[in-house]
């Protein structure tokens, strides 16, 4: 990017530019280069694709940037009501959704995914309320499978191997654990009337036809238990292979003032050919949150910009300074972020910070750098980032699809970090991804929820960290406020020959405002490009500007509220309930919503204010719900215990349920309180759930 460029898109006098080059050689000081390159660098000679070679490659960060011989796609449990852009595009039941049910002998087995090898399963998420159905793997046409088990002992548990391979994550059950197959592969799970509920996406790589493929088997596992070991301990050690142990490198700390001169000035260079191995920011201003999104880490690579996003963005941090590690990223407790993406450059790369912002923002920052060849199937590495503020969100239905990124020309898809701002404390990824790969008309990647895409489940607002997906910021309470979701890639990287679209739907189960943002990161081939990118200056005055809503929040529904601190544990939102009342049209709850309490534990309480409570009032009466995974619960008014236990339990199917209390018309006045005690739960019931969409007094 030319000085001459950021003085024709920089026009508002309120934000100035303040671009900081830098640049590190490792080969100073008699080190000696050939040394500081890794053993990740070491490229393996076989010709057939094994346990052994994808655990090899799972952690080799440069293979990224060579164009693969592989095409990846996904099988999941999406709702195949959704035809097309005109036909159920939205269609939300994805949930149990299978190829066919077919007899197994006295067995019923539902097909989850079948596809023509030689291939390679790379991912698999799944979650469901409870997990009652065996799955099996066959493999390459036999009639046993090569895997059976529990579902949620292969998937999340330990059945094949521990965490950070298989592990469950915020309700969501991931295994990344490859299983290579030579001709075909075809997975099925049973008992599915008792199991009910399943989500699952399951990540597939396909190699062209005559790749020799050794397929996965149980004896495998043993015999490369020591690689596997090895490659755990790497996934959760991301900085062991960015350098060589001999490397020096030089750090540099600089003040980046606003209002400052725009234009690029003491420019340096790295020369090439190599890669950049990784890079080191801490930030140190007034407002440190704001500076990590109105500084931007801007990179060229051989005269062309690839990056340009947030520096709290790239790094996976989103809004803030907030502490986690991913295989490509860390976020220290000290402040430091760290990058290990592979970068590779064929002449020079050029690293740069911009502050957009209208404080001085100190930058301590470190790049390494390795001597590295450049050959006909070398990419380089790019990183782009948008946002649209203001999004308005329809109740329970999608809205549109929001495009992540499209690209024109040859590359590989690596991962992405999404920041969201939400306005209600109701769930606000409902969406699913769709991802289209050279001209397809219907996406080979269709989703079943935006928590399912980056590994977790439910809405679950909890902190979670893994070497491809993590949530570093759920700000709360419930789904209000900043989220931070992010998932890269590795063995389910997804290549492109022509073109790669990404759009994710927007849907929320409230009509309210959000606004999103996200980094995307892809190599691309030389000539690969953005089409219809978000314009830049457009784009510097969003970084200028990070949005934080008001922290003073409350829950709202029918006339009662709740404050931030509602439950002592748990999750407090809104829950649409129009898909329960279409089953059972007889059972109508207020608004069509309910105020819904999870995963709270026995002696939890939820605190709910009442207003207007009128004279005198004798009684209080409640619409409730009643479920297979609710609880039984003690009332309180005003702090004294009304009525005994009631048990929100049923069998089978969601109803709405009307309970009357008696209150001491002492208790009563102008407002009030109802305490809701979790004190146990049917012996039948899965779950401690509490809901209510109604509270009157008389």
């Amino acid at each position: 990017m030319t000085a001459l460029y950021w003085r024709s898109i920089r026009t508002a006098a309120r934000v100035c530019v303040s671009v900081c080059s830098l640049f590190l050689f490792l080969a100073g000081n008699g080190v000696n280069v050939k040394a500081a390159e890794t053993n990740a660098d070491a490229k393996t000679t076989a010709n057939v694709v094994s346990l052994a070679t994808l655990l090899d490659e799972a952690v080799d960060r440069d293979a990224l940037t060579r164009f693969p011989n592989y095409t990846c796609k996904q099988a999941s449990s999406y709702d195949r009501a959704a035809k097309s852009p005109s036909e159920n595009w939205f269609a939300n039941a994805d949930t149990a959704q299978f190829i066919r049910v077919e007899k197994n002998g006295d067995r019923e087995e539902a097909v989850l995914m079948e596809t023509e090898g030689p291939g390679a399963v790379v991912r698999w998420w799944i979650t469901a309320p409870h997990y009652k159905t065996t799955v099996r793997v066959y493999i390459d046409g036999a009639a046993e499978p090569a895997i059976v088990g529990k579902i949620d002992e292969i998937v999340g548990g330990e059945a094949l191997v521990g965490a950070p391979l298989s592990a469950e994550r915020a309700r969501g059950r991931n295994l990344y654990l490859p299983i290579p197959y030579a001709k075909r592969v075809k997975i099925t799970c049973d008992n599915m009337k008792e199991q009910g509920n399943l989500y699952y996406q399951i990540n597939y790589r396909t190699y062209p036809a005559g790749t020799a493929v050794e397929s996965f088997s149980t004896q495998a596992l043993e015999t490369q238990k020591d690689k596997i070991a090895a490659t755990c301990d790497l996934l959760l050690n991301p900085g062991k292979t960015t350098f060589g142990t001999n490397a020096e490198t030089r750090g540099f700390k600089r003040c980046i003032k606003s209002e400052e001169m725009e234009g690029l000035f003491g420019a340096h260079h790295i020369r090439g050919p190599g890669a950049l191995t990784e890079i080191d920011v801490k930030l140190r201003a007034e407002d440190v949150v704001a500076a990590t999104r109105s500084v931007v880490l801007a990179i060229s690579f051989d005269g062309e910009e690839t990056v340009w996003v947030p520096v709290g963005e790239f790094f996976g941090s989103g809004v803030g300074v907030n502490p986690y590690k991913s295989w490509y990223t860390e976020v220290c407790k000290d402040g430091t972020m760290k990058a290990f993406w592979n970068m590779p450059f064929k002449k020079e790369a050029r690293v740069s910070f911009v502050n957009l912002g209208d404080q001085d923002v100190d930058v301590e920052y470190a790049v390494y750098y390795k001597k590295r060849p450049w050959t006909d199937d070398t990419m380089y590495f790019r990183a782009d980032w948008r946002q649209e503020r203001g999004i308005e969100t329809v109740a329970g239905n999608g809205t549109r699809d929001w495009n992540y990124l499209t690209v024109d020309g040859k590359g590989v898809y690596v991962g992405d970090v999404l920041s969201i701002v939400n306005s209600t404390s109701a769930w606000w990824g409902e969406g699913d991804e769709k991802i289209y790969v050279d001209g397809e008309k219907f996406p080979s990647h269709f989703g079943t929820g935006t928590e399912d895409y980056y590994g977790y489940a439910w809405c679950t607002p909890q902190f979670f960290e893994a070497p491809f997906h993590a949530q570093p910021r759920a700000e709360g309470p419930a789904n209000f406020g900043n989220v931070t979701n992010l998932r890269f890639r590795s063995l389910d990287a997804i290549p492109f020959a022509k073109d790669f679209r990404f759009d994710m739907e927007i849907w929320c189960w409230e009509a309210a405002t959000v606004d999103y943002s996200v980094a995307t990161f892809w190599y691309g081939a030389p000539g690969a490009a953005l089409v219809d990118g978000p314009d830049r200056g457009d784009m510097e005055d969003e970084a200028a500007e990070p949005v934080e809503y008001d922290r003073e929040f409350a829950f709202k529904l029918n006339g009662f509220k709740t404050g931030e601190k509602a439950a002592t544990g748990g999750r407090v939102a809104i829950q649409d309930m129009k898909e329960f009342e279409k089953k059972k049209p007889e059972f109508a709850w207020q608004n069509s919503k309910q105020l819904w309490w999870t995963e709270g534990k026995i002696g939890d309480k939820l605190t709910i204010e009442v207003a207007n409570v009128p004279a005198g009032a004798e009684s209080v009466t409640l619409g409730t719900t009643v479920a297979n995974d609710y609880c039984v619960a003690q009332f309180y008014w005003n702090g004294a215990k009304i009525g005994g236990p009631i048990d929100f339990f049923i069998p089978a199917g969601v109803e709405r349920k009307v309970v009357k209390l008696a209150i001491p018309t002492t208790q009563a006045a102008a407002t009030g309180t109802l305490e809701v005690e979790i004190v146990g739960k049917n012996a039948k019931s899965i779950g401690t759930m509490f809901g209510v969409d109604t509270i009157e007094l008389k």
